[in-house]
Order: C-alpha cells, then structure tokens, then sequence
C-alpha cells in the first residue's frame, strides 16, 4: 500500500522498507504493518490524544521527569508549545516503559526505533504468523484462564518492581501471543502486554496504587467470566501491601488474599473512584463499539 506522509519519513531514513497494511486505528493512534530488510514489524503513528480529560492526563503525568527546563515551564502554562511538549512526552513514556520492562523481562512488545512520532516495534503474531488477537477477542476455558492470569499476574509484580504501575491494563490491551516450541515441541500461547503511554512510576505517583488496584482488578473481571473462582481473589492489595514493605520481588508466593484493617471510609477516594469507573466503563463501550 502507498505509505501514509508519517511513515514515508521513516522509509527515507532507511528505518523501514515498504507499509504492508494497516492493523488497526484508533483516537490514540493508528498501527500499520511494515517491512524492515527480512522482518515484518509494526508502526505505531500517535494521535494527538484529545479524547483525555485534564484530570486523567494530570493524574498519569504525575511527577514525570522533564529535562528541558523550557518544555517544563511551557507544559505548566499550557501554552499551545506546552502543549505540544506535553503530547511528546506522553509518546516518548510509552517508549522509555517499553525499553525498561522488557529489560526487567516482562513480555512486552520489542521496541526497535521512535522517530518523529512513530513508535517501530514488534508486531506480536498468533500460531499462523498474523497480528496476534486481544484477549477481548478469545474464549478460554477455566484452566486456560486460570493460567493466563497467573502468567499476567505474575507479569504485574514484575513490572511493579522494575518501578512501573501500566495504569490501564484490561483484556482490550493484552495480546494472546504464539511462542513456538523447541526443537519440534508444540508451542503455547502467552500474553503480551501492550498500549504503555500512561504508565506511571510506582514510587512517584500518588496514584499508582489505585491504578494497580484497578488493573488487577480488571484482570480478575476477565478471567472470573470463565473461571469465577478468580472473583473470590484479592491480588492487588497483597501486591501493593508487600511492595510497600519492601517485601516484593518476581518470586514472592502470592495467595490472593489479603485481611483488611478497618478505618474511616475517605469518601473522596469513593467519589473518585466511582468517578473513575464510569470513565473506564465509557472508554471501554468506546473501544468495543470501535472494534466492531
């Protein structure tokens, strides 16, 4: 296919060969299969994300490290500059996350390049060498989803200790990747984590443990749909009460449990998580219909 303005900069700098199609599009960005040399990888151009409200984009920036001090002057004015300073830096967290994570050997798609607003990365495939499908896209059976859920569990304290809280972790963006076997073994099936521009430091961000409460939670949704003894568990808790404790690392036994100490209910933590569930449950009817 004729290569969108986007990526013809890319082809002109060498760093891909020629557009094969287009994946997918959506208010945040728009992801297109390319060639580079042997290798088929994918594009990511990113959108001018609109479709956030202040509050969200404040909540998930967060104590973001700028280095230019100009940018950060301009980002705090909300200048039209500032604003897009504050757009780059959305971009370049997905990319820096990227990096850090699969360096802390969580299963998150290769970065390769970021240039000019495109992000080159590895195209996650299936069994049969297409785009591997969403978890949203899937029916597992209870065993099936009891195991992707350890996997994805497990997948969250690790990127939790390497200082990384994804911030909106759901079925819709965890790809269900083939692994081939060695030597002519069968392969299997594991998910990929993906969509990282939000993610937020875990020790920086005073929001981080309602995010990660919500994106285990989110995971306990989805997988309790085919094996409902996952409803019963409460994972995020003990993740966070032992990351807290310094107690946390990618082998700690977790039980899904955890005991609660009574306090006086903040009511404007209640609020705000109401507030944030209907936000949630819009973005989610959004990407559903979207993907429709």
């Amino acid at each position: 296919m004729k290569a969108p303005p986007r990526l013809q900069a890319l082809i002109e700098e060498g760093l891909i060969d020629t557009v094969v199609r287009q994946l997918m599009s959506g208010k945040e960005a728009m992801v297109f299969v390319v060639r580079c040399g042997e290798e088929t990888r994918c594009a990511k151009i990113y959108k001018e994300a609109t479709h956030r409200s202040f509050r969200q984009a404040v909540d998930y920036t967060e104590n973001r490290k700028v280095k230019n001090s100009r940018s950060a002057r301009a980002m705090a004015k909300g200048s039209k500059f500032g604003r897009q300073e504050q757009e780059a830096a959305w971009q370049s967290a997905e990319v820096d996350a990227l990096y850090r994570l699969a360096a802390a050997g969580v299963r998150v798609p290769r970065p390769y390049n970021f240039f000019d607003g495109v992000l080159l990365m590895e195209l996650v495939t299936d069994v049969h060498g297409d785009a591997a499908p969403r978890l949203n896209d899937v029916a597992f059976t209870p065993e099936q989803a009891l195991q992707h859920h350890a996997t994805l569990i497990a997948e969250v304290v690790r990127m939790l200790c390497a200082g990384v809280v994804h911030g909106d972790l759901s079925e819709f963006n965890i790809l269900l990747a083939h692994v081939p076997g060695e030597e002519g073994a069968a392969g299997v099936d594991e998910p990929v984590i993906i969509d990282l521009p939000q993610a937020v430091d875990a020790a920086g961000n005073n929001h981080a443990q309602r995010m990660l409460m919500r994106d285990v939670g989110n995971l306990r949704d989805f997988f309790g749909q085919f094996a409902p003894t996952l409803l019963k568990t409460d994972y995020g808790p003990e993740i966070w009460s032992l990351y807290q404790s310094g107690l946390l690392g990618n082998d700690t036994p977790l039980t899904g449990r955890f005991d609660r100490t009574h306090a006086d209910v903040d009511m404007h933590a209640v609020l705000r998580e109401i507030d944030d569930a209907r936000a949630e449950d819009a973005a989610r009817r959004l990407r559903m219909s979207t993907a429709a």
